[in-house]
């Protein structure tokens, strides 16, 4: 490719949005595209470390139906939050824009359409997201995960593409190891889930761990926190006697993998994906405040390739000891998903993402 292809991703609000946004970005840098994120400031956060990005802060919200002042608030500033990436594109003028999904690539993507650029989406959960569901009808087409995505209207299908999960090269190709089974001495455990999952996981888990340690587990725990978690966290592993290492947000977050035994995370579609592209055996924990129970949706498919464990939140205090226990003294459990999430690999999403890019470059509009 001789002229570098002008090409933005619009991608903010969570961590699950930004990062294949990212992982999308660092792919097209490589292959001599030009490449600018558009975000806004809740996805600023995730990015701000990131220097090798172009990087540029819209406005966005979501429809607040609260009450009608809340109603009528949010649509004037979606008005506005259009037209100010109507004006941004107008002058950028990119030959193609992605959106990662999330109310942030709303407007950008809206914008597009009047200024008829072409825009694909991306939805990596198993039911379309409610900004990619109101922006299918203008996309050009609908990158997937899986085939399996739930919530599309049937005259919308034909714009489906399975690609697989956009995650970190580095993630697919994390090398395997051939386990074998074995007497755990101490169960190393991953605690991650964001700001969505720090709160509860940091106040509900350690008493957990604490009845596990004293039953004669042996345990060691990485855990990601709030940064005003960090304090409480240790003075209670200390004074439990658990071997411990506190993290705050880590965008790195594979040093950790050849440390575990298994992780604990939140059901986020871009995190199980990295952990099953990993073979890092890991029990998953929906959150039950997900906009249409996506998370629920994501761990129960998992779960069902038998590539992870499942428990739901409110059964935490009840079946979490039980199965730590039971990975303990049958380590078996944890081959035999390592063994299933071997059968798996998205090592050709680049190049159906870039298949699905030269077929739209060559249609017509």
């Amino acid at each position: 490719m001789s002229k570098k292809i002008k090409t933005m991703i619009a991608a903010g609000g969570t961590g699950g949005h930004v990062f294949p946004g990212c992982s999308l970005a660092d792919h097209l840098i490589k292959n001599n595209y030009e490449v600018e994120i558009i975000t806004d400031k809740r996805g600023y956060f995730f990015l701000e470390k990131f220097k090798n990005y172009r990087i540029n802060i819209l406005p966005s919200t979501p429809i607040i139906q609260k009450n009608i002042l809340s109603f009528i608030i949010s649509i004037f500033f979606l008005a506005y939050s259009i037209l100010r990436c109507f004006i941004f594109l107008l002058f950028k003028r990119p030959r193609i824009i992605f959106g990662m999904g999330g109310y942030s690539s709303f407007p950008v993507c809206l914008a597009a359409k009047i200024l008829n650029i072409k825009f694909i989406i991306y939805e990596n959960n198993l039911i379309i997201g409610k900004a990619n569901k109101y922006l299918l009808p203008f996309a050009t087409k609908l990158l997937v995960a899986y085939k399996e995505i739930e919530g599309i209207d049937e005259k919308y299908k034909y714009k489906i593409r399975e690609i697989g999960n956009i995650i970190r090269e580095n993630i697919i190709n994390y090398p395997k190891e051939n386990y074998i089974s074995r007497n755990i001495e101490k169960l190393n455990i991953l605690i991650i889930g964001g700001s969505q999952a720090a709160k509860i996981f940091a106040e509900v888990l350690p008493m957990i761990f604490k009845e596990c340690n004293d039953k004669i587990i042996p345990i060691k725990i990485y855990q990601q926190c709030l940064p005003e978690q960090t304090d409480n966290l240790k003075s209670f592993y200390e004074g439990a006697k658990i071997d411990f290492e506190i993290f705050n947000f880590s965008p790195n977050l594979q040093k950790f993998f050849s440390k575990i035994d298994l992780a604990l995370t939140r059901s986020g579609a871009s995190m199980q994906a990295e952990f099953v592209n990993a073979n890092i055996p890991f029990i998953t924990i929906p959150l039950p405040s997900s906009a249409d129970n996506h998370q629920f949706k994501n761990a129960s498919f998992y779960e069902n390739k038998k590539f992870c464990f499942l428990i739901e939140e409110k059964d935490l205090k009840q079946k979490l000891k039980p199965l730590i226990n039971l990975i303990y003294k049958n380590n078996s459990l944890l081959l035999e998903i390592r063994n299933n999430q071997r059968q798996y690999s998205d090592k050709k999403v680049y190049k159906n993402i870039t298949k699905e890019m030269e077929i739209t470059f060559n249609e017509k509009n």
